[in-house]
């Protein structure tokens, strides 16, 4: 649920909006004036505010710095009824988290507002760092010993050899304006990275618009990069301005880049070599100066080798490339973001857990972490949150990190274990090659037991029987 204050002068929007917001679950309240919403919210928080951009006493870019000056984690959502670039772009660059033009449309808002609440998560994530004096490259000290410490609004800086390498790449490419391709596995934090390099360029101070390919459809694509004219398609109600025009003199990131259509990857191309964008439906072009930067979990190479990503936009992009080492391969950083993460929910959730005891961390070190960051950020949230003690213990942990943990470990003395070749009888080989299988097929699901059991063409209890079988179970 989030608190939301809308500002129009026209009542009959505010009370729509408000009736509409308030049977999603969140807490509205409207008011009819800026001088109103200024007295509002210097006595109430408010994590969104819709705010009409003409409004009698004001208009919406005086009251946009006026609402950011009493509170900067404010999400403010503009509402104009002129679909004017310039106004849009204008009040994006001045701290407002997007526009919206009237008529408002139910989806439109919703999406908006789920949006703005995950930046105003993020942003107090990052705020946490100036919070303590990390926003400085300053230590502190936490109650195991270890130190985390954190770049300016952005990463937490490792100790191990990788993330060295890492942040060596970026302070050396982040002052150019070179393309960037960001390689990694998922959930090892590629769009952090491309905000660092953001936020360490001369560009700092202008828009940083994240991109997720992946979730565009073909038909979106372009509208969604480049922006549409009203009536340019069926459905489209009103003039949209795409993101590249939204990134102007700023930094555009593109996450997993290699979804995107070969129609869009033409389109895409052209915007680089001429740096200049048509909406669709559009006769008029507009120059931009936007800095790119990408992401992909696979090499561009390879694809582009597979005929499914065009060579000479590979080339463009592959100005400077960084390659992110998923966690497991990050040993001596792995406490060191799990504090980092365990902080930010003690933050969140208004808790004082101090730490983990010895077992969860051993056990922490041990897990792969498929998932790699944003599965670790996921487990330490759900342990704090289910832990009514001051300190992270094995109960509050998910079955499968355990027991893949304990896996590990059987690997770890494999030298150890007799082959099935060296069992004296058929029998005693059939029940190790059977185990073998078991824990084969857990790995490959990720411990999955249910998707295990369909894999093994066996019921869950079956399964679960031979997992105690072969003292598989933990805690029995």
């Amino acid at each position: 649920m989030a608190k939301i204050l809308i500002i129009d002068d026209d009542t009959d929007i505010c009370q729509l909006l408000d009736r509409f917001l308030k049977r999603k679950g969140h807490d509205t309240s409207y008011v009819t004036s800026g001088k109103k919403a200024l007295t509002y919210l210097k006595e109430n928080d408010a994590d969104i505010v819709f705010c009409d951009f003409r409004l009698p006493d004001t208009d919406g870019k005086e009251l946009l710095l006026s609402i950011k000056e009493l509170n900067q984690k404010t999400q403010v959502i503009i509402i104009t009824g002129y679909s004017d670039v310039k106004v849009a772009v204008d009040v994006i660059k001045n701290g407002a988290f997007d526009y919206i033009t009237k008529p408002l449309l139910p989806e439109e808002v919703l999406m908006l507002v789920d949006k703005a609440l995950a930046q105003k998560s993020t942003m107090a994530q990052l705020s946490s760092y100036s919070d303590t004096g990390m926003g400085d490259n300053k230590v502190e000290a936490i109650p195991n010993k270890r130190h985390v410490v954190a770049d300016p609004k952005n990463l937490v800086v490792g100790k191990s050899k990788e993330a060295e390498k890492l942040h060596t790449q970026i302070k050396l490419v982040a002052p150019t304006n070179y393309s960037v391709i960001i390689y990694g596995e998922s959930g090892t934090g590629k769009e952090s990275v491309a905000y660092s390099i953001h936020t360490q360029s001369t560009r700092k101070d202008k828009p940083f618009i994240a991109v997720d390919c992946g979730s565009l459809t073909k038909e979106l694509a372009g509208s969604e990069l480049f922006g549409h004219e009203k009536g340019s398609f069926t459905g489209a109600m009103q003039t949209k301005v795409g993101q590249f025009e939204l990134a102007n003199g700023g930094t555009i990131f593109l996450d997993e880049i290699g979804n995107l259509t070969y129609d869009i990857q033409v389109s895409l191309l052209r915007v680089i070599q001429e740096r200049k964008i048509r909406r669709i439906g559009s006769q008029k072009e507009t120059n931009i100066d936007v800095r790119i930067i990408v992401a992909a979990n696979e090499k561009l190479s390879e694809v582009t080798a597979k005929g499914k990503f065009r060579e000479d936009l590979y080339h463009r992009f592959n100005e400077f490339s960084i390659d992110l080492p998923p966690l497991r391969e990050r040993n001596e950083d792995i406490m060191l973001f799990a504090d980092f993460f365990l902080k930010n929910a003690n933050a969140e959730l208004g808790k004082h857990i101090e730490g983990f005891v010895p077992e969860v961390e051993k056990i922490f070190l041990d897990y792969n972490w498929p998932g790699n960051l944003r599965e670790m950020n996921n487990i330490i949230k759900r342990a704090a949150l289910l832990t009514s003690k001051d300190i992270i213990t094995l109960e509050t942990l998910p079955q499968e990190i355990i027991f893949q943990s304990k896996f590990n470990l059987i690997d770890e003395s494999k030298e150890h274990t007799i082959s099935s070749k060296d069992m004296p009888d058929l029998k005693s080989a059939a029940l190790h090659a059977e185990y073998e299988k078991i824990l084969e097929v857990l790995r490959k699901v990720n411990f999955n037991k249910s998707k295990a059991a369909l894999i093994l063409n066996i019921d869950r209890k079956t399964l679960y029987n031979k997992m105690k079988t072969f003292n598989l179970l933990v805690n029995g």
